[in-house]
């Protein structure tokens, strides 16, 4: 778990910013309205609010900013050290001392102008007083506010820190500029470095997580470190130092046998005789990289030598933990990034190394001797010299032979991607659909099917009944047709009477007629458009014609007839009789006009109406 979480840290305003935003509190969460015939007690008391609150929140803003800042004497020593190298602890110290100066000297201020406000005789005296002590406190913030804004620098670089946990397991990676750190800690985390073919390109810590043995691993990417003097190292070398210095880790060193990352083995070898110090007390690895570009086995005599004795120092190491000299193979470990040669076996032995190592420290400890005495282990001693082997059940053991069967037949059988890779791989290899078919004969699974034979649809005569089918179909059909026949009944006119025959042949005529029209109205219905009945030139929707038929219909047309003329005429705007006689026949008597309901549109304002309102109980 982290314990450290540096993005939690409050912004911290600049100077204006922190007067306008105390003074803006201020003014809203206290009195602002005072009289001079109040109380002189009252007025003091007033004012005295007002210098309290500010200083109040003036120390609660100032506090808040120096307790979520980190002491450095108080957090691990990596972080410690780390910040000291980005930040150099004298100057944080000393804006962290100053804004602790200003909380001290606005508290005084403010205790000293309390005194004088609880002696003020008149309500300038004590306004002018408190104008006084806002602005002495104002000016201290003002004179801080250098310290302020290296402060919010200081806390916006922090909070892009990577989250390091010291005290979990961890697996350092260091070494010279490009020789395939970042490269490495992509490939077996989900970190994404960035990765370019030129020297500093990680210019900070790189954090990435990994999982070995259901353990989670904490891969931190260091920047790449140069052989030259403690003192000319510059600030990205010195973070590399301050985590090999601080963090109990397995440390991997990487070692470019190929020359490619512009450095030559002796002098990677001379780094690693420099730094060598602070790899004491952990485990340590040296991993040959791009081994694609040059085999461990083809680098001259020298080199060989070279890489030897940094072997021989990294053993000592194994020898320290309590372990064999004879272990060398987790010691020199060859890989390359590129081609992912040898990555996943570097991993895990740089995990097997810490664990046993974080193992073998607590077997050491106090706490081990605490826990064992809680524990007692039974050893059952024998009874006697019969051999007593365990019992199984026979269902036992026949379930564990169909499984082992089982498992062997599962084994034994090729899948899909096996078939693949032996016929020639992705793109060449087709698997076949077919060879799971349920058929009569296995041959027939391979057979080609036709869809279209001797012009017909092969799959019209898949069904074995459709000619059964088709028969039934047939004779359902004819049914249907004669039904069909029975209803449908024309006259043919051989035992009708002359006046029929003559009533017929005028029904169909009035028939065909009317589908005629029918047929043109329809055709140009959409293209003919809506014509208003007044330009009717045709005269074709009279009201005297409507009476010619609904009297031919034996109907009375009067009524309708009047319908149709009072919607036809247009209503004109007419006077009321009552308003307009009144208004007419006295216009200057204003007093003894009465407005009715068809004269005024609301009525009567300020009467209620009799029968309404409420009942006189």
């Amino acid at each position: 778990m982290v314990q450290y979480n540096f993005k939690k840290i409050t912004v911290v305003p600049n100077g204006k910013d922190f007067v306008d935003i105390i003074l803006s509190r201020t003014q809203r969460q206290t009195p602002t309205v005072v009289h001079k015939g109040y109380a002189i007690s009252r007025i003091r008391q007033f004012y005295m609010r007002k210098v309290k609150y500010t200083q109040q929140n003036f120390y609660d803003k100032l506090s808040t900013i120096i307790d979520e800042f980190p002491r450095l004497d108080d957090i691990h020593p990596f972080y410690g050290d780390l910040l000291h190298v980005l930040y150099n602890k004298d100057h944080y110290k000393l804006a962290l001392g100053q804004i602790n100066t200003a909380r001290n000297l606005i508290s005084k201020v403010a205790k000293d102008y309390v005194k004088l406000l609880k002696y003020g005789d008149s309500l300038y005296r004590c306004k002018f007083l408190k104008v006084a002590a806002l602005g002495r406190m104002c000016t201290v913030i003002k004179r801080i506010g250098p310290s302020l804004a290296y402060l919010e620098q200081i806390r916006q670089h922090m909070a892009r820190l990577p989250s390091i946990d010291p005290n979990t397991r961890t697996i350092l990676i260091c070494g010279y500029p490009n020789v395939g750190k970042s490269s490495f800690i992509n490939k077996i985390t989900r970190a994404d470095v960035d990765v370019q073919p030129y020297a500093f390109t990680t210019k900070s810590l790189f954090v990435g997580h990994t999982d070995y043995k259901y353990l989670r691993y904490q891969v931190i990417d260091t920047p790449g470190i140069l052989d030259r003097p403690f003192e000319d190292r510059n600030i990205i070398e010195m973070c590399s130092i301050t985590a090999l210095a601080h963090l109990r880790a397995a440390v991997l060193f990487f070692l470019d046998i190929s020359g490619s990352c512009g450095y030559s083995i002796a002098q990677q070898a001379a780094l690693f005789h420099s730094i060598k110090s602070l790899f004491m007390n952990k485990p340590l690895m040296i991993v040959c990289n791009k081994t694609d570009l040059q085999p461990l086995d083809g680098i001259s005599e020298e080199d060989k030598k070279l890489v030897t004795e940094m072997k021989d120092e990294a053993m000592k190491t194994v020898i320290g933990q309590g372990g064999e000299a004879t272990d060398e193979a987790g010691v020199l470990l060859t890989m390359s990034t590129l081609t992912e040669d040898g990555v996943i076996s570097v991993k895990n032995a740089a995990c097997e190394r810490l664990l046993n190592q974080r193992v073998e420290l607590k077997m050491k400890s106090k706490k081990l001797n605490d826990c064992l005495n809680r524990f007692h282990v039974a050893m059952p001693k024998p009874r006697d010299q019969k051999e007593r082997p365990p019992c199984i059940p026979e269902a036992v053991l026949e379930a564990r032979a169909k499984q082992a069967e089982a498992d062997a037949e599962k084994q034994k059988k090729k899948l899909e991607r096996d078939l693949e890779n032996e016929n020639g791989g992705a793109g060449v290899y087709s698997a076949s659909l077919r060879k799971h078919y349920l058929l009569a004969n296995e041959e027939w699974k391979e057979d080609i099917m036709p869809e279209i034979l001797d012009g017909h649809n092969v799959y019209d005569f898949v069904d074995p009944d459709i000619l059964q089918r088709l028969e039934e179909l047939e004779r359902e059909e004819g049914l249907r047709q004669e039904e069909e026949g029975d209803d449908d009944f024309e006259m043919d006119g051989a035992e009708l009477t002359p006046e029929e025959k003559a009533a017929l042949a005028e029904i169909r005529k009035k028939k065909s007629l009317l589908i005629q029209q029918h047929r043109m109205k329809k055709s140009t219905a959409e293209s003919r458009p809506t014509v208003p009945r007044k330009f009717d030139k045709d005269k074709e929707f009279t009201s005297k014609r409507m009476g010619r038929q609904l009297s031919a219909l034996g109907l009375d047309p009067t009524l309708a007839i009047n319908r149709a003329r009072s919607k036809s005429r247009g209503r004109k705007r007419e006077r009321s009789v009552e308003c307009g006689d009144d208004i007419g026949n006295d216009a200057m008597d204003v007093d003894e006009i009465t407005p009715s309901k068809n004269c005024s549109r609301g009525g009567l304002q300020g009467q209620t109406p009799e029968g309404k309102g409420y009942k006189d109980v």
